[in-house]
């Protein structure tokens, strides 16, 4: 078992902005890959951005190409996305998932999830 604690949601401006972590605790041995997706009101969880463990293969969303990145510190077992240039339309809640099989954008290939942070970008 893997379990997931997102950090560093909260409200900003448009073109703030924010960085969020995510700790893994328990089999972090059994984790392949890292991911992020986010929900906003009213939609389907969405993928956001993915990396390996290894950090030599990362994948985002349209989107968010150019002002979001992903990284991840295998010693502290954490992962994070710094979010720049941040638009309303990045509000959500973002969670972090690790899967042990592969790198992917698909959200049935993660296995463990987290509880969500809340992203909120003003006008």
């Amino acid at each position: 078992q893997v379990q997931l604690v997102e950090s560093g949601g909260g409200l900003v401006q448009a073109g703030g902005s924010l960085r969020l972590s995510c700790a893994a605790s328990g089999g972090t041995f059994s984790v392949y890959a890292w991911a992020w997706f986010r929900q906003a009101p009213g939609k389907e969880r969405e993928f956001v951005a993915a990396i390996s463990w290894s950090g030599g293969t990362t994948y985002y969303t349209d989107s968010v190409k150019g002002r979001f990145t992903i990284s991840r510190d295998i010693a502290r077992n954490t992962v994070y996305l710094q979010m720049n240039r941040l638009k309303p339309e990045d509000t959500g809640v973002y969670y972090c998932a690790t899967s042990r099989t592969l790198t992917s954008r698909a959200e049935g290939e993660y296995d463990y999830w987290g509880q969500g942070t809340q992203v909120t970008v003003s006008l």
